[in-house]
Parts: structure tokens; sequence; C-alpha cells
């Protein structure tokens, strides 16, 4: 059994999350979590809410409300989406408690302890129209390397580039087309340079181990080349303040909202530990070398996962060319065994836009169509490891054709055959070659989709799933079990119906991380009580250090089922089914993409 760390991106609170987003970072991390804890190892998947940082501000001002408002507003708006979704966090908690604060700075102070985070000068971009400063996000212009029109002031998504606002070659205001002006301010800088040998050596060694993902591992690599030290500070007065003497109390000089949004995964498994009555257990995966973690996110937040987060952990151990100590709070802390970055999704050919009202809301897909047929959608058509697109008829499509007409029909009509035939459960008799062969293909889907689930291969893994349901349904079309109805027929009919029972059972266990909310439907179906899989909750909780109180999704999931087949108790009873899933009319194709604009 291993101890496995499941650190999920964290959403930014200023607004609800679409489709697109948890296609990247909710759907694939669940999935990988909840099969690792059926495989017997030792999981915590923490995450929350991203809630520092400039656009919060200026949305903050847009609505005459405070930063803080509105963190709260989309904390609670993006935790009941995600718990509805299914997803089993151990902790979803949220950057601005005490707890974070405290965990961040102890973080910059040994990174600075160590000679990692060192004070220079650099020109900010300032909004000429309102005298604030301009994050580098909020900038565009051309790459000065490549020359792709639409590179951010921090990085260049063609050719993965650390950059400066001020490298930019016409660059732009985001927020209202304005050229900004250039103006020299102090900062505290992570010095990457110094922390590149370690971080290639660490990347190296990563790459030896051929798991990453290609795109991943390259562009990783990439970034590494002429890198610069890179501001940990920024220019802010909603952020964690910067711990030392002279800054601590200056409230315009805040920690940079990416800088303490990846020590989340750290005080999110301290906060964790501490709510669980051992404040020490966080260790067991952050101390211990045989410890795994899997760091899940879009590709566009490889540079902060491959780059910034190892770095930040090699200056905090003193494992850079400047030596030092590891923090006496934390010491030495696991770097990333694999950084599981998806690509990017769009939706009916076009990028998400939620300023230009392309996009489609987890809640809005939740409440119309429920969680099993997004996440199913996001397992078999996903972007694992190339760009994918979302449509309506696609959707529909497989929702229909593939969950309806494939794995529901195939529960539906056993049970539907056990009920009216014996009430219950039948017995085995003598088993054919027919029989054998489709309960070996089933068990041997255990050890097929295992494989692909532990290195993070979700299509391939429902692939195999689906593939088996339909090697069950062939099976009901060459028994004819419907046909077997006379007496003497009696017992071979009870045989196939078991053997039908015991391949629903197995393949239901097999579907379980993909669906865990129909995983539990079946279970009932099949005669069973209670959760199949447990399930995660919104709890309401006191911060443990005296801010205000804020939900959690936190779960208990000790009651997780092995991942192994379970033989079938004649015997149980089976009522009349209900249907797993629901078919939709193709009709809501055209009704959605009508939603979509503005005409519904």
């Amino acid at each position: 059994m291993s101890k496995v760390l499941s650190a999920v991106a964290w959403p930014y609170a200023n607004g609800p999350r679409h489709i697109g987003h948890v296609a990247g970072f909710g759907v694939p991390s669940d999935v990988f979590s909840r099969y690792m804890r059926m495989a017997g190892h030792d999981v915590l998947m923490v995450s929350g809410t991203d809630e520092h940082g400039t656009p919060i501000l200026v949305m903050a001002e847009q609505q005459g409300v405070t930063a803080r408002e509105i963190a709260d507003r989309y904390n609670r708006v993006i935790s009941q989406d995600l718990v509805d979704l299914g997803l089993a966090y151990d902790l979803f908690t949220r950057t601005t408690t005490r707890n974070h604060y405290a965990v961040s700075q102890e973080l910059f102070l040994g990174n600075y302890n160590n000679g990692y985070m060192i004070e220079q000068t650099q020109l900010v971009a300032i909004s000429p129209s309102t005298g604030r400063t301009l994050p580098d996000r909020y900038i565009e212009g051309t790459c000065p390397h490549c020359g792709y029109r639409e590179a951010r002031g921090d990085q260049c998504d063609n050719c993965g580039r650390q950059l400066d606002p001020v490298d930019l070659i016409d660059p732009r205001s985001k927020v209202n087309g304005e050229t900004p002006r250039f103006e020299e301010t102090a900062h505290f800088f992570l010095d990457l340079p110094a922390l590149a040998g370690a971080l290639d050596t660490w990347l190296e060694g990563r790459e030896a181990t051929g798991l990453w993902r290609p795109n991943v591992i390259k562009f990783s690599k990439n970034i590494l080349e002429g890198v610069q030290p890179r501001p940990m500070t920024r220019d802010i007065d909603w952020g964690i303040p910067v711990p030392l003497p002279g800054w601590e109390d200056n409230p315009t000089k805040r920690l940079y909202v990416w800088f303490d949004a990846v020590v989340g995964y750290l005080s999110a498994a301290i906060e964790w530990a501490r709510r669980s009555g051992d404040p020490e257990a966080w260790r067991a995966w952050w101390n211990d070398p045989e410890a795994v973690s899997y760091y899940f996110q879009g590709k566009d937040n490889i540079t902060f996962h491959a780059q910034i987060w190892p770095a930040e952990l090699l200056g905090y151990a003193g494992r850079g060319d400047r030596g030092g100590e590891p923090g006496a709070a934390y010491g030495v802390l696991d770097l990333p065994t694999e950084v599981v970055a998806s690509e990017f999704m769009t939706m009916e050919g076009k990028q998400f836009s939620t300023s230009r009202g392309h996009v489609i809301y987890v809640r809005d897909v939740l409440e119309r169509y429920g969680p099993d047929p997004l996440r199913y959608f996001i397992c078999a058509a996903g972007p694992e490891s190339q760009d994918s697109d979302f449509t309506w008829a696609e959707f529909i499509q497989r929702n229909n054709s593939e969950l309806v007409a494939g794995w529901g029909n195939l529960v539906n009509r056993t049970a539907s055959m056990i009920h009216k035939r014996f009430g219950e459960i039948p017995a085995a008799g003598a088993l054919e070659p027919i029989d054998e062969e489709l309960l070996a293909a089933v068990r041997g889907g255990f050890e097929v989709v295992g494989a692909h689930l532990e290195r993070q291969r979700f299509k391939a893994g429902i692939g195999e799933v689906m593939r088996l349901v339909g090697l069950a349904n062939a099976y009901v079309s060459t028994t004819e079990p419907f046909k077997l109805k006379a007496p003497e027929q009696a017992q071979r009919l009870g045989t196939v119906l078991h053997v039908l029972a015991q391949a629903v059972s197995d393949l239901n266990t097999m579907t379980a991380p993909f669906l865990p909310h129909g995983a539990n439907r079946v279970h009932q179906i099949l005669g069973g009580t209670g959760e199949f899989v447990p399930m995660p909750q919104l709890r309401e909780v006191d911060d443990l250090d005296g801010g205000p109180a804020y939900p959690v999704i936190m779960g208990d999931y000790s009651a997780t089922p092995r991942w192994e087949s379970r033989p079938v108790v004649p015997g149980t009873p089976i009522g009349p089914p209900t249907p797993v899933f629901t078919k939709f009319d193709p009709s809501v194709v055209e009704e959605e993409i009508a939603r979509m604009r503005g005409e519904g």
C-alpha cells in the first residue's frame, strides 16, 4: 500500500466553473483517486478555491463589494458544484484561511532564509486611466521570442517562455485595451537560475521513468531554457502579507497569488491533518520519499506545477546552488511524482469564453442532465492528451447510445429477467464454455482497466469497460434467456441469469471510479443496501485559527470497495428495476444551441 497524494488544481473564485474546467482538473483527478483507493492505496485528495489576486479585486470594485465577499460567494458556489459532481476530496478548502496564510509565509521565509528569495527592482505595468498596477496576466502583446500575438505578460502559451510585461511587443491592457506605462518598484524574486540545476536534475529523473505524458515533460523542459528570476510579490492590497520587517505592514505589497496558490496543496494537507485529530498526519504524504504525488490541472498551468512549485520546494529544502537548510517547520518536502496536465476542451468548435457567453457552467449541466452523462463524456471524449471539442450532439449521442442503450440496458434487462423469473439471484448450475468465456473476460477487465487508470489513461479505461459491456450484451443475444421458458430449461435459465448478475456486478465495480452515482444505483438494483462507493459531503466548519467559518468538502472513504470481483449471493432479492440512466430527446441539442446563442 502506497501513500498517494492527489493534488488537484485550485479553481479560481471569481465565478462559477464551466465544464472545460472540470474536464481538466476535476473529473480526471476523481477517477484516479477513487481507483487508487479501491486498489488499496492510502489516498489524500486535496484542493480548494484560489481566492487572491487582481481579478477578484477588479470584480469586487465593479460590484461595489469587498474582495472577501466575492471570494465567499464563489467559494460556496464552486464547492456545491464539485460535491454534486461527486468529487471525493478528503479536503476541499480555500486560500483565505489563516492556516493557509501561515503555511504560505513559512514557505516564503524558508526560501528567503536560504537565499532563494532575492529583492530586486522591476518595471511594473500601470494603467494610465486608473493608476492601478496591471497584473501580468492582464497584459497581452506579441512574444519577442516566437512572434505569437496573444502572449501574456507572464508567459507565452505558444513557446512556453517566461516573460515580463515589458518584454512584450506592443503591450496592451486586457481590461480596456490601453497601452500601459511602466514604473520601477521593489519586489522579491524567486531565484530560478540558482534552482535551475536542481530542477533539471529532477525533470531528467522524471523523464527517465517514461511515465509523464510526452507533451508535459517536453513543455516542462523547454521552460527551463533561459530561465530568469521570477517576482513572487505584487503591488496589490488583496493577498497574503509579505512576512518581513518593512514589508508585512505595507498595505500594498502582497505575495503573488501563484506563489500562495500552489502552497495550497501543502496547507490543505496540514489543515486536513489538524481536522483529523492528528496534526502531524500530513507528513506521511509529504516527508516520506516513498510517498507518491500526482498533480492534476490543465496545460496552461504546467509552468506553475513543473517549475514554480518544485522550485519553491527545492529552495525551502536548501537544495539549489546556494545550498541552505531545510525549513525547521516542515523539513524536506516531496517533489511531484507526476504533473498530470490535460489539454484544452473547446465547445462547439470555439474556445470557452465567459465574457462572450460561449460557455456552459457545471451547475447548468448538473441540473438539466445530472452528473453521470457529464462525467462519462469527459472520461470518454475529454482532453486527456489532445485538445477535444464538446458538442451537444455528441454529448446526447454518447449518453443515449452508450450509457443508456449499452450499460443501462444491460443492467435493466438482467435485473428485470431475474425479478420476473426468480425474484432473487438464482444459483448457477453447470457452466458451459460460453458462460466461462464471459466471466473470464470480465474478470480480466480488473487488471486491464486498473492498469489504464493507474497511468491516468481514462479514455482507454472506460473504453475497455464499455467493450466488456458489449460482450455481456452479446452474451444475452446469444444465450437468449428470454426464450428459456420450459420447465426443463429452468436450471439453464438460472445459470445464464446468475452469470449475467455476476458480470453486471463486476462491471459495476469497474464503472465506480468513472460513474459513482450510477454505481450506487446499480448496486441497489442488484439487491445491495446503502452506498456501494462513498460520496463526498459539504460541511460548514469554523476556521481553525479564529477566522470566519466556511464550507469544505470532506468525506469518509474508509468503506470504499476493493478493486476485485465479489461473488454475487444466490437468494439476494431483486425487485423491479428502475432505469439507471435517462435517455434524452435529440431535440435538446437544438434547444441547448439556441440557449447558448441567447435565444432560449
